[in-house]
Protein backbone atom coordinates (compact mmCIF):
# COMPACT_ATOMS: atom_id res chain seq x y z
CA UNK A 1 0.00 0.00 0.00
CA UNK A 2 1.71 3.38 -1.27
CA UNK A 3 2.35 5.68 1.86
CA UNK A 4 0.83 8.99 1.19
CA UNK A 5 2.03 10.77 3.71
CA UNK A 6 3.43 13.89 3.21
CA UNK A 7 7.17 14.67 4.73
CA UNK A 8 7.94 18.36 5.74
CA UNK A 9 11.98 18.76 4.98
CA UNK A 10 13.20 21.08 7.57
CA UNK A 11 13.87 24.90 6.23
CA UNK A 12 17.50 25.91 6.24
CA UNK A 13 17.19 27.88 9.73
CA UNK A 14 16.50 24.51 11.29
CA UNK A 15 19.20 22.57 9.89
CA UNK A 16 21.02 25.81 10.95
CA UNK A 17 19.73 25.16 14.53
CA UNK A 18 19.81 21.40 14.28
CA UNK A 19 23.73 21.25 14.18
CA UNK A 20 24.87 24.17 15.92
CA UNK A 21 22.86 22.43 19.20
CA UNK A 22 24.49 19.41 18.09
CA UNK A 23 27.85 20.82 17.78
CA UNK A 24 27.94 22.88 21.14
CA UNK A 25 25.85 20.91 23.24
CA UNK A 26 27.57 16.93 21.67
CA UNK A 27 31.06 17.93 20.90
CA UNK A 28 31.86 21.69 22.00
CA UNK A 29 34.46 22.90 20.43
CA UNK A 30 38.08 23.00 22.70
CA UNK A 31 39.78 26.06 24.05
CA UNK A 32 42.96 26.23 24.05
CA UNK A 33 45.29 28.09 26.28
CA UNK A 34 48.87 28.90 25.73
CA UNK A 35 50.39 30.95 29.20
CA UNK A 36 52.69 33.40 27.89
CA UNK A 37 54.67 33.84 31.26
CA UNK A 38 55.21 31.54 34.28
CA UNK A 39 53.38 33.89 36.34
CA UNK A 40 49.93 34.12 33.89
CA UNK A 41 46.61 32.64 35.30
CA UNK A 42 44.80 30.60 33.51
CA UNK A 43 41.31 31.88 32.77
CA UNK A 44 38.30 30.84 35.03
CA UNK A 45 34.45 30.53 35.63
CA UNK A 46 33.48 30.96 38.89
CA UNK A 47 30.11 28.54 37.80
CA UNK A 48 30.42 25.60 36.07
CA UNK A 49 28.14 26.89 33.51
CA UNK A 50 28.91 30.49 33.11
CA UNK A 51 29.11 31.81 29.35
CA UNK A 52 32.28 33.50 30.37
CA UNK A 53 36.08 32.97 31.52
CA UNK A 54 37.51 35.31 33.53
CA UNK A 55 40.37 37.26 32.45
CA UNK A 56 43.52 38.34 34.75
CA UNK A 57 45.35 41.10 34.74
CA UNK A 58 49.11 40.43 34.07
CA UNK A 59 50.59 44.00 33.14
CA UNK A 60 49.93 47.18 32.32
CA UNK A 61 51.64 47.69 28.53
CA UNK A 62 50.26 50.86 27.15
CA UNK A 63 48.44 54.05 29.35
CA UNK A 64 46.50 56.63 27.72
CA UNK A 65 46.53 59.61 30.14
CA UNK A 66 44.67 62.02 27.64
CA UNK A 67 47.79 63.65 26.31
CA UNK A 68 49.44 60.71 24.65
CA UNK A 69 50.46 56.59 25.05
CA UNK A 70 53.01 55.93 28.12
CA UNK A 71 54.92 52.42 27.86
CA UNK A 72 56.13 50.40 30.75
CA UNK A 73 59.56 50.94 30.10
CA UNK A 74 58.56 54.95 30.06
CA UNK A 75 57.58 55.21 33.20
CA UNK A 76 53.89 53.87 34.53
CA UNK A 77 53.33 54.89 37.78
CA UNK A 78 52.39 51.24 39.14
CA UNK A 79 51.40 51.64 42.75
CA UNK A 80 51.43 49.34 45.90
CA UNK A 81 49.22 49.25 49.01
CA UNK A 82 47.83 46.32 50.97
CA UNK A 83 46.27 44.49 48.15
CA UNK A 84 49.08 44.67 45.45
CA UNK A 85 50.59 46.56 42.77
CA UNK A 86 47.97 48.91 40.78
CA UNK A 87 47.60 51.55 38.51
CA UNK A 88 45.19 54.44 39.10
CA UNK A 89 42.63 55.51 36.44
CA UNK A 90 41.28 59.05 36.46
CA UNK A 91 38.01 59.57 34.64
CA UNK A 92 38.15 58.75 30.91
CA UNK A 93 41.88 57.57 31.13
CA UNK A 94 41.90 54.13 29.76
CA UNK A 95 44.54 51.54 29.51
CA UNK A 96 46.13 48.12 27.75
CA UNK A 97 46.63 45.02 29.65
CA UNK A 98 48.48 42.30 29.05
CA UNK A 99 46.55 39.38 30.25
CA UNK A 100 49.33 37.35 30.05
CA UNK A 101 47.81 34.50 27.73
CA UNK A 102 47.41 33.43 24.32
CA UNK A 103 44.28 31.41 22.97
CA UNK A 104 42.35 29.54 19.84
CA UNK A 105 39.23 27.46 19.38
CA UNK A 106 39.22 26.79 16.09
CA UNK A 107 37.62 27.51 13.26
CA UNK A 108 34.04 28.33 12.72
CA UNK A 109 34.24 30.24 16.33
CA UNK A 110 35.27 33.17 17.51
CA UNK A 111 36.57 34.46 21.33
CA UNK A 112 34.96 37.42 22.30
CA UNK A 113 36.43 39.96 24.75
CA UNK A 114 33.38 41.26 27.59
CA UNK A 115 33.59 43.85 29.80
CA UNK A 116 32.26 42.38 33.95
CA UNK A 117 29.35 43.54 35.10
CA UNK A 118 30.18 44.14 38.68
CA UNK A 119 32.76 46.38 37.39
CA UNK A 120 31.05 48.55 35.04
CA UNK A 121 28.10 49.24 37.72
CA UNK A 122 30.53 49.62 40.91
CA UNK A 123 33.44 51.28 39.46
CA UNK A 124 32.75 52.49 35.94
CA UNK A 125 35.57 50.21 34.90
CA UNK A 126 34.24 48.74 30.77
CA UNK A 127 35.88 47.11 27.56
CA UNK A 128 35.88 49.94 25.31
CA UNK A 129 36.07 48.13 21.99
CA UNK A 130 32.77 45.60 23.20
CA UNK A 131 32.93 42.66 22.19
CA UNK A 132 36.69 42.43 21.40
CA UNK A 133 37.15 39.83 18.52
CA UNK A 134 40.06 37.02 18.96
CA UNK A 135 39.83 36.05 15.40
CA UNK A 136 40.41 31.99 15.23
CA UNK A 137 43.64 32.69 13.43
CA UNK A 138 45.31 35.17 15.68
CA UNK A 139 48.21 33.74 18.13
CA UNK A 140 49.45 36.79 19.69
CA UNK A 141 48.67 37.86 23.88
CA UNK A 142 45.47 38.30 24.37
CA UNK A 143 45.35 42.10 25.33
CA UNK A 144 42.32 44.19 26.97
CA UNK A 145 41.29 48.13 27.03
CA UNK A 146 39.86 49.05 30.20
CA UNK A 147 38.51 52.69 30.03
CA UNK A 148 37.62 54.21 33.35
CA UNK A 149 33.85 55.97 32.26
CA UNK A 150 33.23 56.92 36.18
CA UNK A 151 33.64 60.34 37.48
CA UNK A 152 36.59 59.55 39.76
CA UNK A 153 39.72 57.80 39.95
CA UNK A 154 39.78 53.92 40.27
CA UNK A 155 42.20 51.41 40.83
CA UNK A 156 43.03 48.70 38.24
CA UNK A 157 44.93 45.79 40.38
CA UNK A 158 47.51 43.54 38.88
CA UNK A 159 45.97 39.78 38.74
CA UNK A 160 42.26 40.95 38.99
CA UNK A 161 39.43 39.41 37.04
CA UNK A 162 39.15 42.70 34.48
CA UNK A 163 36.84 41.18 31.54
CA UNK A 164 35.68 38.17 30.61
CA UNK A 165 35.98 35.86 27.63
CA UNK A 166 33.02 34.25 25.41
CA UNK A 167 33.46 31.48 23.06
CA UNK A 168 30.71 32.29 20.21
CA UNK A 169 29.91 30.34 17.02
CA UNK A 170 30.34 32.30 13.64
CA UNK A 171 29.24 32.10 10.36
CA UNK A 172 31.70 31.91 8.07
CA UNK A 173 29.82 33.32 4.74
CA UNK A 174 30.63 33.78 1.38
CA UNK A 175 30.30 37.43 -0.15
CA UNK A 176 28.48 38.24 -3.41
CA UNK A 177 28.10 41.57 -4.87
CA UNK A 178 25.12 42.85 -6.08
CA UNK A 179 23.71 45.86 -8.08
CA UNK A 180 20.52 46.07 -5.88
CA UNK A 181 19.27 45.00 -2.49
CA UNK A 182 15.57 43.64 -2.09
CA UNK A 183 13.13 46.07 -1.01
CA UNK A 184 11.98 46.06 2.59
CA UNK A 185 8.90 48.41 4.51
CA UNK A 186 11.72 49.98 6.47
CA UNK A 187 14.09 50.49 3.73
CA UNK A 188 16.86 52.81 4.84
CA UNK A 189 15.82 54.31 7.95
CA UNK A 190 17.81 53.86 10.74
CA UNK A 191 19.14 56.02 13.83
CA UNK A 192 15.69 56.10 15.51
CA UNK A 193 13.95 55.57 12.94
CA UNK A 194 11.93 53.30 14.76
CA UNK A 195 11.61 55.64 18.13
CA UNK A 196 11.51 55.25 21.56
CA UNK A 197 8.11 54.18 22.26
Amino acid sequence: MKNNKKYNSPSYREVSEMILDYSIVYNPPRLKIKKNYLDSKMPERKNPTDSGLDLFAHSFKKYFHKIDFIYTDEGINVLEDEEGKYLELTANERVLIDTGISATVGPGYELQIRPRSGLALKQGLTVVNTPGTIDESYRGPIMVIVANIGIGTQKVYLNSRIAQMVVCPVALCSVEEVKDLNDTERGDGGFGSTGTK
